[in-house]
């Protein structure tokens, strides 16, 4: 029963969690000076007529308290509302732009778990070596960068051997197949290459630790006095017991990611969430920043849940 319990708890505080977000979500942008149609100001063929039309339009004329009913109304029915900048239902903005995030947040954070468990491992193994705190040093030097900073060096580095903006080449005109993916995937490596350098780090850090605690149980000494490898000490015994911070650092890892695609996809250009976050600031598009902050939030939320789930799942001590 105490599982049931868990999960109740856990389902509960993710709803809360969520519905704050919402109405923090919409107080805050009510918050930035100015809206949508204050940037029609300094265009002089634009009437005060027009704008208070525009105002009405848009709904920005009525008291934030309708707006924020109206708001969870349409929200409710599934409607994020229509963009202020194109016209278009925000939803389907959002669907587009999460289709280009979703592959350069998924092959950075393999990148970083394939890159951070490695290292991870052996600098436990050689604890006390030159090997060992030349991966700690590293790894905290990369856990430190600023993202955006790390993002500028590789373009700098990068700019003559690789596509430093953009998703693909404008100038391929009807490209077969593999051609295509292969510009996208020369287009996407700098992005997924940032994200992964920035996570590596703290992939190791976290790894390591967990091993060093697995190395020092009792099984793992009575594995090496039956004169077992030390190999098969390390894969059969001590990792698999050491991967359960990792799998929750990777579940907890995905929805912060995604938030903070916002400064890598601004660096090189790239048109996904982040990109659209920048764009849709700079308009003052209330609904196109209200939905792509609550699928961020959610994001968060819903990853969050599910690795309190999969620790439940895979540490008994917790139904205990």
């Amino acid at each position: 029963m105490r599982g049931a319990d868990y999960i109740i708890k856990r389902t509960g505080f993710a709803l809360v969690t969520v519905f704050l977000a919402v109405t923090i979500n919409f107080l805050l942008f009510r918050a930035i000076p100015g809206d949508a149609v204050t940037n029609l100001s300094r265009v002089p063929q634009v009437t005060q007529e027009t704008r208070e039309a525009l105002r009405r339009e848009f709904g920005l004329d009525q008291s934030e308290w309708q707006q924020y009913l109206i708001y969870l109304r349409q929200l409710a029915r599934g409607n994020l509302g229509i963009s202020f900048g194109n016209r278009q239902p925000v939803l389907d903005n959002l669907r587009e732009d999460l289709k280009n995030t979703i592959p350069v947040v998924l092959v950075g954070t393999i990148i970083a778990v394939v890159l951070g468990t490695v290292t991870g491992v052996v600098s436990a193994w050689r604890r006390g070596s030159v090997l060992d705190h030349t991966s700690v040093i590293g790894a905290l030097a990369f856990y430190s960068l600023p993202t955006q900073w790390l993002g500028l060096m590789l373009l700098i580095l990068f700019a003559d051997t690789l596509p430093t903006g953009g998703m693909r080449d404008e100038f391929l005109l009807d490209p077969s197949f593999w051609t295509g993916t292969l510009d996208l995937l020369k287009h996407m490596l700098l992005p997924a290459l940032t994200i992964g350098l920035v996570l590596y780090g703290e992939f190791t850090l976290v790894v390591r630790s967990a091993m060093l605690e697995t190395l020092g149980e009792d099984y793992i000494l009575t594995a090496r006095a039956k004169g077992l490898r030390d190999w098969t000490v390390v894969r059969n015994h001590a990792l698999r017991n050491a991967l359960l911070p990792l799998v929750t650092l990777f579940s907890l890892s995905l929805g912060y990611i995604v938030a903070g695609e916002i400064l890598v996809e601004t660096v090189f250009s790239w048109p996904g969430i982040g990109r659209a976050v920048y764009d849709a600031l700079l308009q003052r598009d209330y609904p196109m920043l209200q939905g792509a902050f609550l699928l961020l939030t959610l994001s968060i939320v819903i990853f969050n849940y599910l690795a309190d789930l999969l620790y439940f799942k895979l540490d008994p001590r917790i139904s205990e």
